[in-house]
């Protein structure tokens, strides 16, 4: 006759904290993705890793879906104001405005002036006497 080992028993759930998790499901990946052995091997039913796995998955996946929606932009330097091009100066007499102040003081401006410049030239012939 055959010997018959009765377990009378009952074992308590395990809790598993997520560092066993990743433990199992590391072990798991380096057999291949295959569980059976893993399950075998800690003495834990194969659906208990495979539904690891699926909320592994699951969760990596939305992840993703959160980086793909959103992404975070900043300001690394403020950037350079642009500046307009100046046209090359042509000595086309025609480009040239003359102003004649109340004194009777000409004053010729090329097309190519620095606008700053010349308020401060018009300023500073005002307040002459």
């Amino acid at each position: 006759m055959t010997d018959v080992e009765i377990v009378a028993r009952v074992e308590r759930r395990r809790k598993w904290t997520p560092e066993q998790k990743a433990a199992l499901m590391s072990e798991v990946a380096a057999e291949g993705g295959r569980v059976a052995p893993v399950a075998r091997r800690h003495r834990i039913s194969e659906s208990l890793l495979y539904n690891w796995r699926a909320a592994w998955r699951a969760a990596a996946s939305a992840a993703m879906d959160d980086i793909t929606s959103f992404v975070p932009v900043g300001m690394i330097a403020a950037p350079e104001p642009m500046r307009a091009e100046r046209p090359e100066p042509t000595d086309n007499a025609g480009d040239t405005i003359e102003i004649v102040l109340p004194d009777g003081i000409l004053l010729r401006v090329g097309p190519v002036v620095d606008e700053v410049a010349l308020s401060r030239v018009l300023r500073s012939l005002r307040a002459a006497p």
